[in-house]
């Protein structure tokens, strides 16, 4: 069997539970390598241990704060502990590390951003609870072609311990959901939008590539003063200089990008033309695998781009979509809360289906009445569905269903469904693909700038508080 090491079950991680641009799924446990800010905090331990007994009335300093984020704080262990585990994993992944006081400020702004998310995560009342959690976790260890049980030992070969690995993917999938809801959902695409990313998807045909790049951002905050426009403006600037001095650029975005990919080097890795910024797209246009752009400014703040290679974008030849079966369904969904279990979530939806297999109600009027999503209100109707569009367990369970026909209750990570196929049919509907992928090009392209700016603003409404004066 292929040993699955650190960085395959962090990668394997962040491929099976992500979306878009946010955090690090599930950062190793690992050996914790103390940087010299640090130190201090992390040799009290030893120290301790040898010293003489003191008096209990004796008060001891075992921490300290570095900064007040909101209500919470972030302490000098915990920096300590996360930093030892990303330059395991940058190390493991062949990635050049910055200057140790550049990654820890990056490293500590990060772990700011990321504690304003999960409070408000909380105060919206998002969580994730344990069944929806081994569910992702299992999903991780099937892709790495392991059972639960080889995948706890592999951990542990990691010394990766199994709590804490649970802890980080429940984190990182709350605020994912979290994202979904500020971000994702709120994203509108016009059909005129369509239309036109048709009409110049079918210009650039002959030329499509897919580009593989590398970023650096330096967030400029909203409403920003001159003052802060100009000191983002000079921290660009030091990057660029880095980087002409010969500096590498993966160990230069680690030091100075704000961006999700900061510690991966700035890797966003291959994309379609249709799936990048315009903004990067025209930036690279000119310049050779290797080259690297100068600076470029847009809302968010200031960007620098390496092209680090292309290619040619695979052809689909014009009218070959085989037909296609789409499904016109409807659901109930009760969804999995802190105050209704999976088990109180299954009952009221067979207690409902036991109703609607004795004909005293409607799908649609139940649904309204006890559904949880949007589609309530709709009588639950999803519309017209292709294959892939749905959750695998809950596109399974509807495959299975004849016209008309409810199922039992379905268990997906949204919650527990009752599933009703209105209706079937197989069209030739290339055309209406084509603006269904239209449609997703542009929605990935919005929801990567839309979530740069949404965690923009988070961060400028969080209260800080540093209390480092390297701060």
């Amino acid at each position: 069997m292929r040993k699955t090491n650190q960085t395959q079950l962090t990668a394997m991680a962040f491929v099976l539970l992500s979306a878009t641009a946010g955090g690090a799924w599930a950062q190793a446990v690992s050996k914790q390598i103390t940087p010299p800010l640090v130190a201090q905090a992390a040799a009290a331990a030893p120290a301790a241990a040898t010293a003489a007994p003191v008096s209990k009335a004796t008060p001891q300093t075992v921490d300290a704060i570095l900064a007040v984020v909101n209500t919470d704080v972030i302490t000098q262990q915990e920096l300590a502990k996360r930093m030892g585990d990303v330059v395991q994993r940058m190390k493991a992944q062949n990635i050049e590390l910055p200057p140790v006081a550049e990654l820890q400020k990056q490293l500590l702004e990060r772990m700011i951003l990321e504690r304003a998310e999960v409070q408000l995560a909380k105060e919206n009342g998002l969580s994730v609870d344990d069944v929806m959690l081994d569910r992702a976790i299992g999903r991780i260890a099937e892709q790495n072609k392991l059972s639960m049980g080889d995948f706890q030992k592999q951990l542990a070969v990691d010394k990766i311990p199994y709590p804490a690995f649970r802890e980080e993917i429940r984190q990182e999938m709350l605020l994912q959901r979290l994202r979904e809801r500020e971000v994702d959902n709120k994203i509108q695409i016009s059909e005129s939008e369509v239309d036109n990313y048709i009409a110049a998807d079918s210009s650039n045909k002959q030329n499509a590539q897919e580009l593989d790049l590398a970023q650096i951002l330096v967030r400029v905050p909203e409403n920003a003063t001159a003052e802060q426009i100009a000191q983002r403006s000079k921290r660009a600037e030091e990057a660029m200089q880095q980087i002409k001095s010969g500096g590498n650029f993966a160990a230069v975005a680690a030091a100075f990008s704000d961006a999700s990919d900061a510690l991966t080097g700035g890797d966003m890795g291959w994309r379609s033309q249709d799936r990048l910024p315009s903004l990067y797209v025209e930036a690279v246009a000119n310049l050779a695998p290797g080259q690297v752009s100068a600076i470029l400014k847009s809302a968010n703040g200031f960007h620098i781009v390496k092209l680090i290679n292309k290619r040619a974008a695979a052809s689909v030849p014009k009218d070959t979509a085989a037909p296609v079966q789409q499904t016109h369904v409807r659901h109930i969904l009760i969804k999995v809360t802190p105050t209704v279990t999976a088990a109180e979530a299954r009952r009221r939806l067979v207690d409902l289906k036991e109703r609607l297999d004795n004909n005293a109600a409607k799908f649609e009027d139940l649904a309204k009445q006890y559904s949880n999503d949007l589609s309530a209100s709709k009588g639950g109707d999803l519309g017209w569905v292709y294959p892939g569009d749905t959750v695998p367990e809950f596109e399974r369970a509807m495959d299975a269903l004849k016209p008309g026909q409810v199922s039992e209750p379905i268990e997906s990570p949204f919650g527990y469904h009752l599933i009703q196929v209105v209706e079937r049919k197989t069209n030739d509907v290339s055309k209406e693909r084509q603006r269904l992928a239209a449609r997703m090009a542009i929605r990935e392209r919005k929801t990567e700038e839309a979530t740069n700016e949404w965690l923009r603003q988070l961060r400028d409404r969080t209260y800080v508080e540093y209390r480092n004066d390297d701060h």
